[in-house]
């Protein structure tokens, strides 16, 4: 019987994780002027579930879905479950600079996750997430007429793409029933690619094209804690506290510079650089704490803070990760609320008050400053988890939808705003393996 349950287990996981990498390989990260910078624009964290939220998680202790916030919080669960939980994302961005406007619409997949006990208070889980997306595309033509009467028109053109991923293995146990601790190990692989190009219309100049290819490792660990007092019968509260340790980037940065024209074409420079080298950059560490408020079976409120300083993470003078002068890392910074209210979990007449409602917000500055300027993202998190009964299994399985109004940036400045409207759907699956056959 064991060895089914983990051939079952293994096959799932490889099936998965094989179908979540295509999907990757395949899929639009995110297109915003603001990826241009850095290692791209940073994913909002977590599950379907967790976005839904606000982004909250790191106190938050549910069985009935995977949190992937803490990994303290994957002893919460049915000690004999099988758990998986898939999402999909869609962003839709509005730009505006300037009064002019322009939009985007991208999907892709946003996490796979597989959770499962090992023994006693002790349970795993393993997945796949996007940690950062590079998506950019814009150009213009030069307007000085002193350059154009002399070189006829002049064109400048970029684009971007790549995502950096997040892969992680998170082991968590329980003690005295309310103190409990979780390690994770992430790795952090991908790609990002940017392309400038100067192109004159006259032939007798030669274009130029700047490129940089970037190939990306780094390793972290990550570690967590929660505890939960309860005050009466059904209320509690609940503290949490993680923090990731910096990940020194590795891999590659090969740049290029490319003359093309009538008369002669040549390669005027070609660099590639080992990072962690010859450039020294980092992924900062993170600091993150919790607190929930619980009426258990009933409803919950959770506050979080997150703190990351990527002033000193090498972005500024590393070549292929500052786009211009006015980029500058500095300090990302987020505060997060989320609430969770069940009207009648047991309700057996009306499907609707078994389902779960949420509400979220947020605000979060981003990791860089332009010309010395903050970044913020504000927004607002609608969500619902529609249960799906199965026999033996109650409704522990489920869709979750959610919805997040956003706006970053602004117009004053020369700065864009982009404004978002974003929805994400998860499915969480819930069986239970790991119990023992019963002959009679």
């Amino acid at each position: 019987m064991l060895r089914k349950i983990l051939n079952r287990t293994a096959l799932t996981a490889i099936l998965a994780l094989c179908a979540a990498f295509c999907a990757y390989g395949q899929a639009a990260g995110v297109y915003t002027p603001y990826s241009i910078y850095g290692v791209g624009d940073l994913s909002h964290p977590g599950t379907a579930y967790n976005k839904s939220m606000g982004g909250v998680g790191v106190a938050l202790r549910n069985n009935t879905v995977i949190n992937v916030l803490n990994p303290a919080a994957v002893t919460a669960r049915d000690s004999l479950a099988f758990m998986t939980d898939f999402s999909l994302y869609n962003d839709n961005k509005i730009f505006n600079q300037g009064g002019i406007k322009s939009a985007s619409n991208t999907f892709n997949i946003n996490d796979l996750v597989m959770s499962f006990p090992l023994w006693h208070n002790m349970a795993m889980m393993v997945g796949i997430m996007p940690f950062s997306d590079t998506g950019f595309s814009y150009g213009f033509e030069y307007a000085d007429p002193d350059l154009i009467g002399r070189t006829g028109n002049i064109t400048y053109s970029a684009t971007g793409t790549g995502s950096i991923y997040k892969a992680f293995a998170a082991v968590g146990v329980t003690f005295a029933k309310r103190i409990s601790l979780g390690a994770q190990w992430n790795y952090h692989f991908g790609n990002i690619e940017k392309t400038y190009y100067t192109t004159f219309n006259d032939a007798s100049y030669n274009s130029i094209k700047n490129s940089t290819n970037a190939q990306l490792t780094a390793h972290s660990f990550k570690f967590g804690v929660q505890y939960e007092q309860p005050v009466s019968s059904r209320f509690s509260i609940g503290v949490g506290a993680t923090y990731s340790t910096p990940a020194k980037i590795g891999g590659t940065m090969e740049s290029n510079r490319f003359s093309a024209g009538t008369a002669a074409s040549d390669t005027l420079f070609h660099k590639l650089d080992n990072l962690g080298k010859d450039a020294v950059v980092t992924i900062p560490s993170e600091l993150a704490v919790g607190i929930t408020f619980k009426n258990s079976g009933k409803w919950l409120a959770e506050f979080d803070y997150s703190r990351a300083d990527w002033s000193a993470s090498g972005l500024d003078a590393a070549r292929g990760f500052s786009a211009n002068k006015i980029f500058s890392a500095s300090v990302a910074e987020a505060f997060r609320f989320g609430f969770e209210i069940i009207p009648n979990r047991n309700d057996v007449r009306s499907y609707f008050m078994t389902a779960a409602y949420r509400l979220g917000a947020y605000h979060r500055n981003e990791y860089f400053l332009l010309d010395g300027k903050k970044v913020a993202s504000t927004g607002i998190t609608l969500g619902v988890t529609l249960p799906v009964y199965l026999p033996n299994l109650g409704r522990n399985n489920g869709v979750t939808l959610g919805v997040d109004f956003g706006q970053r940036g602004s117009l004053t400045g020369e700065m864009i705003r982009e404004r978002y409207v974003n929805f994400s759907i998860g499915f969480n699956f819930f069986d239970i393996w790991f119990r023992k056959t019963q002959y009679m």
